[in-house]
């Protein structure tokens, strides 16, 4: 290990001043990303990292040779039918980015059997993520949109990582580009039924989509229609288009209360109709189902239920019931399609879909998807179709790769289209369960664990434990090729499902926001103690990650409980939560206020968020190793947050820095995600975990191969 001092950035007074609290802040400059002496300080950050770690190469390849040796690199999704072609997606050994295709649909034909290494006949290629990243240090597609006549796409293309994008409408059969006068737009692309306009968002100064335009194609941006714009700052403003293609379901919403418009496609110059006026608290969505409409609602129960409406009445007076949710079941949505519908939901802590058939003018009663045990979750796929009589299946965990099925909703059968191919994988040596960990205030957490089998709770064995909790955004136990290098070393990995994000209904999210945020850094620190407790993982080997609000996390975690962890990756992380939300100005903080509250308004959430905010609560007394990873171009969490925290760390924390370094590592050309190609994220990935790994002590494999 090379030893090299770290970089020490100078110190520039700043203060801020609230509720007459005055803080002082002298690394507040970093956050000028033009300013050439923080790019300067990023680049002798990424240096000092590398100096740190270069005895780690040899690990770092080895991971990445594994999950490469993993992956089933020249593939094919499964082919999904819409109107008169077969979609797809191709992967290439040793190409970055997948290629969307397609294929003509032969009436009365099965889906094709397409060769993962060869094109068939007929075959047309949409997009060539290699082609257009090429001389890109970034790419990404945010989105591709097929016309009424398949002759043309609409697509969004991100070139920085700030998830700001040019719009473009091409040709299908040349590739030209007919149209690319909109550039600046957020998420989102519709077209109208006539094909000749698309619909499209913009963001304002704090980066939240508060229009949606309307774009004659072939014209100048200058002469597009604002079709809505929401003027609240604490909702955002999006679109759906319902599955038969007639209707753009236009959804403005913050964390509590929604709203939503109906345009009539086929009038696409007409004005958006008002289902039901915004009223606090009242969160609903809106699926259109025909000449009815299907609202997913919480008017009644915190866990929402699902009423239907004639899309001619449209107000809440008129919904009807139609579905509940049951002890211990969150209703998340609801998918229409003529003969039934498929309602997407949380039951028993993980993912679920009822089936509700209809039965002349009416529904039947909700019937479950029936799903093997342990942590296997099943989800409604991509079935595009409004006639549709079959509906796509996913199924995942830790052991379930990827598993796709096609349900014929009349018998009930369902046919195995494709089963994730995992080079090298055997799921039976591995072993998943679910532990429940009580937490401090008495209330049950679970946890998803994953291990190799033969791995025994005897108080030796290094573990991993991740963990989010914000948002109602569960993490579920999902397949990972890149995971396996760590089970294979021995490592017991695990996922905290702590309060804030939706594992357990709405509930659950509601006692781990607002005054009740602690209740998330406690479960976590609580489950790290189970995990040693129970005998699955030593005292000394444990190591944490989180990112973005994850990574908030982690920092308030290591403030609560160093001593638990001996090495933390902190990705994209929110550590500096309060300077943030103090400043309205700043991307997405006023529609957080409902998540963290408004401290600007309140002293008892000033007093409250300060009490726990990572950066401004670091103690003088050993802490883990930690990495921090980040990007420029983070729109979601500035850079300036870990740059920042790893000042401070290094100045407050007694930790020897030379056995338990902390780390920081920035993607100068890079968004939220990293970076965007398939092999570049491995990379990052191996790193990461040659990082973790060797600061457990697991760099040898279970079969004795050391890297």
């Amino acid at each position: 290990m090379s030893h090299v001092e770290p970089p020490v950035a100078q110190r520039i007074q700043h203060s801020r001043t609230f509720h007459g609290d005055t803080v002082v802040d002298d690394y507040e400059w970093l956050r000028d990303k033009e300013n050439p002496e923080v790019v300067a300080h990023l680049e002798a950050e990424n240096a000092y990292t590398m100096a740190r770690t270069s005895h780690l190469s040899p690990l770092a390849d080895q991971v990445f040779a594994e999950i490469k040796a993993h992956t089933q690199e020249t593939d094919v999704s499964v082919p999904v039918r819409l109107h008169d072609w077969w979609y797809f997606t191709r992967t290439q050994e040793g190409a970055q980015y997948p290629l969307h295709c397609r294929v003509p649909y032969d009436a009365g034909a099965v889906a094709p059997q397409i060769d993962a290494g060869a094109p068939l006949v007929g075959e047309q290629v949409l997009i060539d993520g290699n082609r257009e990243a090429q001389g890109q240090e970034f790419f990404e597609l945010g989105a591709l949109e097929v016309d009424p006549t398949g002759a043309r796409i609409a697509v969004l293309v991100d070139f920085a990582g700030d998830e700001r994008y040019a719009l473009q409408v091409r040709d299908v059969a040349t590739g030209d580009v007919l149209d690319e006068a909109v550039g600046g737009a957020g998420y989102g692309v519709a077209w109208s039924c006539d094909g000749q306009w698309v619909f499209y968002t913009r963001v304002d100064d704090a980066w939240r989509q508060f229009q949606v335009w309307r774009h004659h194609v072939g014209s100048s941006a200058d002469q597009d229609v604002l079709v809505l714009q929401e003027d609240d700052e604490v909702f955002g403003l999006g679109f759906d288009v319902s599955r038969d293609e007639r209707w753009l379901i236009l959804h403005a919403g913050s964390s509590t209360t929604g709203e939503v418009r109906l345009l009539d496609l086929q009038q696409p110059t007409g004005d958006p109709v008002l289902v039901q006026q915004r009223q606090a608290g009242l969160d609903y969505s809106v699926e259109v189902d025909g000449d009815r409409i299907l609202i997913t609602h919480n008017a009644s129960r915190v866990d929402f239920d699902i009423s239907w409406a004639p899309m001619a009445t449209p107000r809440q007076e008129h919904w009807q019931p139609l579905m509940s949710a049951g002890e211990g079941e969150r209703i998340l949505g609801v998918d229409a399609f003529e003969s039934f519908l498929a309602v997407t939901m949380r039951s028993g802590g993980l993912p679920a879909v009822r089936i509700i058939a209809k039965d002349g003018d009416g529904y039947g009663s909700p019937r479950p998807v029936p799903v093997e045990g342990g942590l296997r979750a099943v989800r409604v796929g991509s079935t595009p179709m409004y006639d549709s009589r079959t509906l796509q299946l996913l199924v995942t965990s830790f052991l379930v790769a990827g598993d796709t099925y096609d349900l014929d909703v009349a018998s009930d059968g369902a046919v195995l289209l494709k089963r994730r191919h995992v080079p090298g994988f055997d799921p039976q040596q591995y072993v998943e369960e679910r532990l429940w960990v009580t937490a401090t205030d008495g209330r049950s957490v679970p946890v998803s664990m994953v291990r190799a089998r033969g791995i025994q709770p005897d108080g030796t064995n290094p573990g991993y434990l991740y963990g989010y909790g914000s948002y109602e955004i569960p993490i579920d136990a999902s397949f990972s090729a890149a995971r396996l290098s760590l089970l294979d070393r021995g490592v017991v990995f695990a996922i905290a499902h702590i309060r804030g994000g939706g594992e357990l209904g709405r509930g659950w999210y509601d006692e781990g926001k607002l005054l009740a945020k602690r209740n998330t850094f406690t479960d976590f620190v609580d489950c790290a103690r189970a995990l040693i407790d129970l005998g699955w993982v030593a005292p000394d080997r444990l190591a944490a990650e989180g990112r973005s609000a994850g990574g908030l996390l982690m920092g308030a975690v290591v403030n609560l409980a160093p001593e638990l962890f001996r090495v933390v990756h902190a990705g994209v992380p929110f550590v500096d939560a309060l300077t943030t939300i103090l400043d309205p100005t700043l991307p997405l903080t006023a529609g957080e206020w409902e998540e963290w509250g408004n401290p600007i308004e309140s002293r008892e959430v000033y007093d409250y968020m300060k009490s726990y905010t990572p950066y401004e609560n670091i103690q003088a007394v050993d802490y883990p190793a930690i990495l921090a990873t980040t990007s420029v171009n983070d729109t979601r969490v500035f850079f300036v947050e870990p740059t920042k925290w790893v000042q401070r760390l290094r100045e407050t924390v007694t930790s020897d820095h030379s056995d338990r370094p902390i780390l920081q590592k920035t993607e100068i050309v890079a968004g939220h995600g990293g970076r965007s190609g398939r092999y570049d994220a491995w990379h990052d990935t191996a790193f990461e975990y040659a990082f973790m790994l060797d600061q457990l002590g697991a760099t040898q494999l279970l079969n004795g191969t050391v890297a």
